[in-house]
């Protein structure tokens, strides 16, 4: 097995193995039921997504200083995975809602800020996708995943300064859930870093293929221009 195969292989084990314990192992919350096992797939989530958007602004201030086309690969590529993961993290935590609060959604401040950061990201995967082979889009894109990162940030404040309904995921404090159980633990913590693999092996995946696509028009390019000049 090549060396991304292998990879990909790692990470789907490690997801693998994290769900058999969060279902199967790990004991219920108290008064949670079995909903409350979603938190094992939600949470991590949200580490895998920050984590992406994190390289994404990372590499979109290093192509915006050094044009570098790599960088802008990576970010586009860590965006696209990032609000893949935005996604998860939305959908499951309305899921786990719609059970315990009876509400699909509800205008709690960390929710609502990660909804503005899903927004922010999907908009630059949308002028990037739109934006098409027009090289001017790639600062606009940069600047706006470097602003986007700053949602994570207000996230973190706003769980502390802000009082809302979100549970409290690792002590039991404010309603939250607690993870009393080794087991809690070990599903919650083994699952951010099967998640963060499984997004590390995407991005790569996905810049390595933006590479080949990327090629594949500037060879069109120099075709039609050629047949221009015939």
């Amino acid at each position: 097995m090549r060396g991304m195969e292998w990879f990909g292989a790692l990470a789907s084990a490690a997801l693998v193995a994290v769900l058999y314990v969060a279902l199967l192992v790990a004991p219920e919350a108290v008064g949670e039921g079995a909903v409350q096992r979603i938190l094992y797939i939600h949470a991590p989530s949200a580490f895998a997504a920050y984590g992406c958007i994190f390289v994404a602004a990372g590499a979109s201030a290093v192509y915006l200083w050094k044009r570098s086309p790599a960088a802008d690969r990576l970010a586009a590529s860590a965006a696209e995975v990032g609000v893949l993961m935005c996604t998860f993290v939305l959908v499951t935590g309305s899921i786990w809602g719609r059970a315990r609060w009876n509400a699909w959604w509800t205008p709690d401040p960390r929710l609502t800020l990660m909804l503005i950061l899903w927004a922010i990201y999907v908009s630059y995967v949308l002028l990037r996708a739109f934006g098409g082979d027009d090289e001017e889009i790639a600062p606009y894109a940069a600047v706006v995943a470097i602003a986007g990162v700053l949602a994570i940030p207000a996230i973190r404040v706003s769980s502390r300064l802000m009082r809302g309904i979100h549970p409290s995921v690792i002590a039991p404090r404010d309603g939250g859930t607690g993870l009393a159980d080794p087991y809690m633990r070990l599903a919650l913590w083994g699952g951010a870093v099967a998640m963060l693999l499984v997004a590390a092996w995407l991005v790569t995946v996905r810049t390595r293929l933006e590479r080949v696509e990327r090629e594949v028009r500037a060879v069109r390019r120099a075709a039609d221009a050629a047949e221009g000049v015939v």
